[in-house]
């Protein structure tokens, strides 16, 4: 940590994905087969945490304009206790370096939070070198262009209200419960994720067939916001890059949110990982 960096609260994140049921890395069983120490706490509760840190530093335009990009290093389980960090605002910048990391000084994730100008944020500096489809034995049928659909969705707030309530979403602010200096109801970045992520895997589930996946890197970025819930959106998502890693293999994809205007609203930058060792393509090999 550095020494005069800014910080949030300690907080126990939750594991609210817990009963999704074996083949969820959410799941104590299935997790603890692929290595893990139990069923994982998603990126997006995580970034729950961040928002009232970063309104310190960029004010309330940070959920007009604002910027999140996070690469995921370490996972936790249920009820471990994290803890944010940014570094503070150099005079003039617009973009800071932000992580997170469990109360015995774990690294969880890093990247940086920006205000105005996204392109130099953590996720779109990346050489996103994608390896040829002969490389690949789950996800070989995507590639860069390939379109996860476009939705015409209502962000109606009953989930997030319901998560508010039950005292589950990381250092809450008020505005996601009782309306904001905007009017209506701010969306979370796990609805946020709820919206631009979840969709978009209805495109994908096709292509990933029976596995385990995970969150290896989310970028939320706001251009004409806030993301308001109540209101209606254009979805649109496309696959960027495609490629592996020793133990996954990974998608990145893009999901953009607009308003009936045709406005930019809020866009998502994704990495999904998928475990080669829960897919039947790599366990008959390690068989034969």
């Amino acid at each position: 940590m550095i020494n005069d960096a800014l910080k949030g609260p300690l907080w126990a994140a939750r594991n609210w994905s817990a009963d999704a049921g074996a083949g969820s890395i959410h799941d104590d069983a299935t997790a603890a087969k692929l290595g893990f120490r139990g069923g994982t706490v998603a990126g997006d509760v995580h970034m729950n945490q961040f928002p009232p840190l970063l309104v310190r530093v960029f004010g309330n335009a940070w959920f007009e304009r604002g910027n999140l990009s996070l690469n995921f290093r370490n996972a936790t389980v249920d009820l471990e206790k994290v803890q944010v960090f940014a570094e503070p605002l150099e005079s003039g910048g617009q973009q800071t370096r932000v992580w997170m990391e469990r109360e015995d000084g774990l690294l969880v994730c890093s990247g940086t939070a920006a205000l105005g100008d996204h392109s130099a944020s953590e996720l779109r500096r990346k050489d996103l070198r994608a390896c040829h489809p002969d490389e690949l034995r789950i996800l070989n049928r995507l590639h860069a262009g390939l379109s996860l659909g476009e939705y015409d969705v209502f962000a109606a707030p009953d989930k997030q209200f319901q998560r508010y309530d039950s005292h589950v979403i990381s250092d809450p602010l008020p505005w996601y419960r009782d309306g904001s200096p905007w009017g209506e109801v701010l969306a979370a970045p796990c609805t946020v994720l709820e919206f631009l992520w979840a969709y978009p895997m209805r495109g994908l589930q096709p292509y990933v067939g029976v596995s385990v996946g995970l969150f290896g890197a989310i970028e939320i970025g706001f251009i004409n916001g806030p993301f308001l819930l109540n209101r209606p959106y254009h979805l649109s998502s496309a696959v960027i890059c495609v490629g592996q890693s020793p133990q996954t293999e990974y998608v990145w994809y893009e999901t953009t949110a607009r308003n009936p205007a045709g406005d930019i609203v809020a866009n998502l930058r994704m990495q999904s990982r998928v475990m080669k060792a829960s897919s039947e393509a790599y366990r008959s090999e390690a068989r034969g």
